[in-house]
């Protein structure tokens, strides 16, 4: 028996209201661990034929706790949601709905709860007929009607359901207006703030008709060797301690500390990734927040790092704070749109977390817009009267409005940069900042681009900048994923805390680092091999035009570019290390075979 699993998921068919138990195989949590490695595995066995549309019933929508959810092990309570992406596609696709995998990580509350219940996963197939949510009290489990819920932003309906179901022990996560409308980047949230962002996610569930589900749980997995767990855990803890200073700095800012740090080396993402730093980022960087704004500080499920800020902004757009900004909302919201106005940042993250956005999508879509209205590709005319131009927060916020409601200029704009760049052609595809279809988020490529350019080039997800500039940190960060654990917090957990340890004392399997990091290559391979299996190919492994072209013109790292013949050789280098094939990218069938994959060379 592996310890530290329940060893069941729980399957519910909204087509047919069937809810059932889903043994397990050992196989797969020794090989694929939890969360976005058994979500990849899933996937690959259910998905068995590519081209499957993801908007379709036999989409599967998974919600997969990590190996150390539900575990007081710090900084380790988060989830991935897992799924086939309604937002990628190829260059040359081979069929109607070719699109890669989409996993998104959130943190928060609802992991733990769900294992507490006595399952290791949820899957969530078919379309009801109507809107509904599905309601978890251990192994007792409902699917009830939400049409009273249909059309409520998030804030208002995260206070409400709690209300309704009379316990505040539940725990939920849910769509808004967005997903409901199945806006392509809408995403899943959960406390009103946290957000399974990235990838479309919340489209896929407004596909099925789900507006949320509800956990209460009493259980709690077991552990295989306890004395060493707890002493592990001991450890741990003794460590953020002693690395206080590292801890505070996250309690201040959280990453809304990289807003003043990124701007100045050059890296940010400003006017549409024409410049790598802001000049006014001062304005809506952690002093001001903390000077204007934030008035608590609040940690997810058994983190001392409490990187979520909250407080109420004053102002032209006076608005209560739930989270941020962060570094990616506060950029891709602020800095990428020419805004400074804190108040008027604020206003823009609050209406995006209330209609269940991806935060990144649309900032980088409206920058995307931005530029060519500037360029006179676009009229006024053709934005529906909206005038949209750097730093206007109004006409910002009307392109959002458009946006999650699908009306108008928005019901192509939802789809994101690749799309409205070939509805507008002219060029504009030049600078329209995506890849595979998956817009890049705030990190911006010139300066430092033998690191940035492989990090979005290579994501099996489409853009993705937690993605990792080198094989290794791909591998270590897929790990992280499939255990559960926060980015944020990994430097902690080295030498004698690493995390194979912690795995080890929970599960009984002998985690040693080679099979560790084994299991986070077999994890990014396969997801690979989904991907290729879809029609992606190396010609798809490249980053937007724009940074070949256009050289920086502001700030101290004025001139930078890409250079052509280095990301390829970048490129070349990095599939040289992995051992796929530098023409086509696929994965070598001796790479496969010696990751246990040897299945995905069938058919």
């Amino acid at each position: 028996m592996i310890h530290g699993y329940f060893g069941k998921l729980l399957e519910v068919n909204l087509s047919t209201g069937e809810i059932k138990d889903t043994p397990l195989p050992e196989d797969d949590l020794l090989n694929f661990i939890g969360g976005r490695g058994l979500g990849m595995k899933m996937l690959w066995d259910r998905l068995e034929k590519p081209g499957v549309d993801p908007l379709s019933p036999e989409n599967p929508l998974m919600f997969l706790p990590g190996t150390f959810s539900g575990f007081p092990i710090p900084s380790s309570s988060r989830m991935c949601v897992v799924t086939k992406s309604p937002r990628t596609s190829p260059v040359r696709a081979s069929y109607e709905h070719s699109s890669t995998i989409s996993y998104s990580n959130i943190g928060g509350f609802f992991a733990p709860e769900l294992r507490y219940a006595g399952y290791d996963g949820i899957i969530v197939t078919g379309r009801s007929d109507k809107p509904v949510c599905i309601k978890i009290v251990d192994d007792k489990v409902e699917i009830l009607d939400a049409r009273d819920y249909w059309g409520m932003g998030t804030d208002q309906f995260d206070k409400t359901i709690i209300r309704d179901l009379g316990d505040r022990q539940f725990e939920t996560l849910y769509i808004g207006p967005a997903g409901e409308r199945q806006v392509p980047m809408a995403c899943i949230l959960h406390t009103a703030a946290r957000a399974a962002g990235r990838g479309g996610t919340g489209c896929v569930m407004g596909s099925k008709n789900l507006k949320a589900i509800a956990v209460k749980g009493s259980g709690m997995p077991e552990v295989a060797h306890h004395k060493d767990y707890l002493e592990l855990l001991e450890k741990i803890r003794r460590s953020f301690m002693e690395k206080d200073e590292g801890v505070m700095s996250w309690r201040n800012g959280g990453t809304a500390n990289a807003l003043t740090s990124s701007s100045k080396n050059g890296t940010q993402a400003v006017m549409n990734y024409s410049r790598g730093s802001f000049g006014e980022i001062e304005k809506i960087g952690t002093a001001a927040n903390r000077k204007k704004v934030w008035k608590r500080d609040f940690a997810c499920f058994s983190c001392q790092l409490a990187c979520k800020k909250s407080g109420f902004a004053k102002g032209s757009y006076a608005v209560m704070v739930h989270d941020g900004p962060e570094y990616e909302t506060g950029t891709m919201l602020g800095a990428n749109l020419g805004i400074s106005d804190l108040a008027g940042l604020h206003k823009l993250i609050h209406v995006a977390d209330d209609y269940g956005v991806d935060i990144i999508s649309i900032g980088n879509t409206m920058g995307f817009l931005m530029e060519a209205h500037e360029k006179g590709l676009v009229d006024t005319r053709y934005l529906d009267g909206i005038d949209l131009r750097w730093g206007n927060v109004e006409a910002a916020l009307q392109m959002m409005h458009k946006i999650c409601r699908r009306e108008g200029i928005g019901d192509i704009a939802c789809h994101g940069v690749k799309h409205l760049s070939r509805e507008i052609g002219q060029g504009s595809g030049d600078f329209a900042i995506h890849v595979k279809g998956h817009e890049l988020a705030a990190w911006n490529v010139p300066v430092n681009n033998d690191w940035w350019a492989v990090t979005y080039a290579t994501s099996n997800r489409g853009a993705c900048h937690l993605n990792g500039g080198t094989p290794q940190a791909q591998d270590e960060q897929a790990l992280e994923d499939s255990m559960a654990a926060c980015s944020f917090a990994s430097n902690w957990y080295e030498g004698e805390v690493a995390y194979h340890h912690f795995l080890s004392a929970i599960t009984g399997a002998d985690w040693d680092e080679e099979r560790f990091r084994t299991a986070g290559t077999r994890i990014f391979t396969l997801e690979k091999m989904f991907n290729y299996r879809e029609g992606f190919t190396r010609a798809d492994d490249t980053i937007p035009e724009k940074f070949f072209q256009h050289a920086f013109q502001y700030g101290d790292h004025k001139g930078a570019i890409v250079e052509r013949g280095d990301f390829k050789n970048n490129m070349d280098d990095y599939y040289r290390k992995r051992g796929w094939d530098p023409t086509t990218s696929r994965p070598s069938d001796a790479v496969l075979q010696e990751l246990g994959l040897a299945f995905t060379l069938k058919g």
